[in-house]
């Protein structure tokens, strides 16, 4: 993964560091959003996903600690801490609450970029390309599991929709062609007539899946058609 590749949330409520880092880091290629309290990178959280925060700690409401443990329950994205106290303790209980890293206030940008790349090459591509759940409107998929949940209710799929929409979860955003599904969902083989017959049975389970994720499967929102190709995932 390179920096052009890279999606860090900054969350800091100094209207003034955020803006430095922000410039600094779209500067060397990384793509940045930007939260100036808990409150806000939680709700760009529950709808983005990102590959690193850079989190400061001293911030009014809930601290970036607390912050962090919450974040710990849910997903696994690296944290790096940021904070005018440099003692043994509090970097303690910054990587004790989760983070990956701990940099004390003030600190030179190049030293906030090597970290960043040292915490990156830490993380597995696949962790980093595959986030805990995926937000699909009022719906949230599970991508360890494969369920599907609306709010505390467990919503059933067959195994055949489980199998077609964690395919497709893998490459949102991306078109899946049919041949690739067919294949992928042990559907190939055989002659034309068996390879058409398989082509309408994932259209077929592209429907029923669609009545379960979509307010309205007829102008479907995030399982979507490409023409002339296949099926593509888009999450929120």
């Amino acid at each position: 993964m390179t920096s052009h590749d890279t999606h860090i949330l900054i969350v800091d409520d100094d209207e003034r560091i955020r803006a430095l880092l922000g410039r600094f880091l779209r500067k060397n290629g990384f793509m940045v959003t930007m939260a100036h309290d808990a409150a806000q990178a939680r709700r760009l959280l529950s709808g983005l996903e990102f590959d690193l925060i850079v989190l400061d700690v001293m911030m009014p409401g809930e601290d970036g600690f607390s912050l962090t443990r919450a974040l710990r329950e849910r997903i696994q994205t690296p944290i790096l801490l940021l904070t005018a106290r440099g003692e043994t303790e509090d970097r303690i209980t910054g990587l004790e609450s989760g983070a990956d890293d701990y940099l004390p206030k003030p600190f030179e940008p190049r030293e906030l970029l090597l970290r960043i790349g040292a915490i990156l090459r830490r993380v597995p591509v696949a962790e980093m390309s595959q986030p805990k759940f995926l937000s699909l409107g009022m719906l949230r998929y599970d991508t360890d599991k494969g369920e599907l949940w609306q709010g505390d209710t467990h919503l059933r799929l067959t195994g055949s929709e489980q199998a077609l929409l964690r395919r497709l979860a893998a490459s949102r955003g991306q078109p899946v062609s049919r041949a690739d599904l067919i294949e992928d969902l042990g559907r190939g083989g055989g002659n034309g007539d068996e390879t058409e017959h398989s082509e309408r049975a994932i259209d077929v389970q592209i429907t029923r899946l669609r009545r379960k994720i979509e307010p309205d499967p007829k102008e479907p929102r995030f399982l979507q058609t490409v023409r002339g190709t296949g099926y593509m995932l888009v999450v929120d």
